[in-house]
């Protein structure tokens, strides 16, 4: 396949449209700006005042959580399995009673 130079013989050729060097006369055009509204849901008011009742409560202690990472990391973590069970059937309880409402 060969590569010709089209495009460049192209850009070359004169143009058949004449180049306006005039600028076009500037109008004053006052264009208004468009208003936006914005509507919260109640439903995002309730989810906003939860997180901060939550953040404020202390979901989790950071503190705690920290010193878990550290314990992990150092290989001293040790798991208790029979509170790992009881908190999945407690979760699974609360699924199935969740599903029977």
């Amino acid at each position: 396949m060969k590569i010709d130079d089209t495009l460049n013989k192209a850009a070359s050729l004169p143009s058949q449209q004449p180049v306006r060097t005039e600028k076009a006369p500037e109008r004053a055009v006052s264009t208004p700006s468009p208003s936006i509204n914005v509507q919260i849901s109640p439903l995002s008011t309730q989810l906003q005042a939860l997180q901060s009742t939550q953040a404020s409560n202390g979901v989790f202690e950071a503190k705690k959580v920290e010193e878990i990472k550290l314990a992990i990391s150092e290989g001293r973590f040790q798991v208790n399995s029979e509170k790992v069970a009881d908190g999945l059937l407690e979760t699974v309880k609360d699924l199935l009673n969740s599903r029977k409402r």
